[in-house]
């Protein structure tokens, strides 16, 4: 297994979701006047801190290593670890996936524990399971798995499949020949919907025309932001990732640019293109100033460190887990801030 792919998979995953937090819910033009640029960490002081984009991938990560191969016990481990996620009180969470979680909680097996919704948050937890995954038969049973836990909606599921194939392909033979990629994840992709695959085919015809990621998401009718809807966030993503197929952050700030749900699109965009490039290929500056904890940077590695040698070995691995009372203490923390954006968004500047 490549470790470097890991390692860049979810450090890209971490800075991009850092970086796009503070722009989160804005549009483009309001994001601009209020907070410039997304060229530097800017949730608390100049420094970053990730959200449940990130805690998503890191509990995939944790699950895959407890699984061991293992479908079913992947889907147990997930399942315990979202219910455990919850009791931590995270801010931001988004509706389906709370139902879903409460599901679990409140009883259901994890194969009744999703909801209806075709939201973006299995997709933002999936690239992942295209790095570590052999091909698409396989990459396809376990975002399954990780998608019905909290979405049921087949769209949902269909955009966490793209993500993961196309880490597959980043991690395999990088980034830089839209149109193969595209192909090789069409096969996967012959019951998805027409929308996920003609904006996907969108998003490839503008990179070869050389449109800039917000010109594409205006073609989409996005001007005022990507939502959360998955074929609206995965083509997006996708295409500042074609664009840029080498550059963590100029692939993240396109993203960001766009406005509308800027944690998730640049955790999926920091993702994939951290995969093609590896860890060396995260920007720095992002993460020496990403100052989150439990779940820092150095824990981040350290996880994608045992995750690499469980897919290269039979033994058990030893892989670092997070304090229940640090998580907490830090959720309240991180919501304190969130309400400090939210006070600081009724002032000026305004958009005219």
């Amino acid at each position: 297994m490549n470790s470097d792919a890991i390692l860049g998979c979810l450090l890209g995953t971490a800075v991009g979701d850092s970086i796009g937090l503070p722009y989160e819910g804005l549009s483009p033009r309001r994001a601009a006047l209020l907070l410039g640029a997304p060229v530097r960490q800017r949730f608390l002081w100049g420094r970053g801190m990730v959200s449940d984009d990130t805690e998503h991938t890191c509990l995939v990560a944790q699950s895959l290593i407890e699984a061991a191969g293992d479908p079913q016990e992947f889907q147990l481990a997930l399942a315990r670890r979202l219910r455990w996620w919850l009791l931590g009180m995270p801010a931001g969470i988004g509706l389906a996936t709370l139902r879903a979680t409460l599901r679990l909680w409140f009883g259901y097996s994890p194969e009744r524990s999703g909801v209806f919704s075709a939201g973006n948050g299995p997709a933002m937890r999936s690239a992942l399971l295209g790095v570590v995954c052999e091909d698409s038969r396989q990459i396809a049973q376990w975002v399954r798995i990780s998608t019905r836990l909290t979405h049921t909606d087949p769209r949902a599921e269909q955009g966490a499949l793209a993500v993961a194939l196309a880490a597959h392909y980043a991690a395999r033979w990088g980034l830089t020949d839209p149109d193969a990629a595209l192909r090789h994840m069409q096969p996967a992709l012959t019951g998805a919907s027409d929308e996920l695959r003609q904006n996907l085919q969108k998003a490839v015809d503008s990179v070869r025309d050389a449109e800039s990621t917000p010109a594409f998401a205006n073609s989409l009718g996005l001007a005022r932001g990507v939502t959360g809807y998955v074929n609206h966030t995965i083509p997006v993503a996708l295409q500042a990732c074609w664009t840029h197929p080498r550059d963590v952050r100029g692939a993240v700030m396109a993203v960001v640019c766009c406005g509308g749900d800027t944690d998730t699109t640049a955790a999926i965009a920091g993702a994939i293109v951290g995969t093609a490039v590896g860890e060396s290929g995260i920007p720095q500056d992002w993460l020496t100033t990403l100052v989150d904890w439990p779940r820092s940077v150095t824990w981040i590695r350290q996880l994608g460190i045992s995750l690499a040698q469980r897919e290269d070995s039979d033994r058990r691995i030893v892989y670092p887990v997070v304090p229940p009372a640090g998580v907490l203490l830090r959720n309240i923390l991180f919501a304190i801030i969130v309400l400090a954006h939210g006070f600081r968004r009724l002032g000026p500047p305004y958009v005219g």
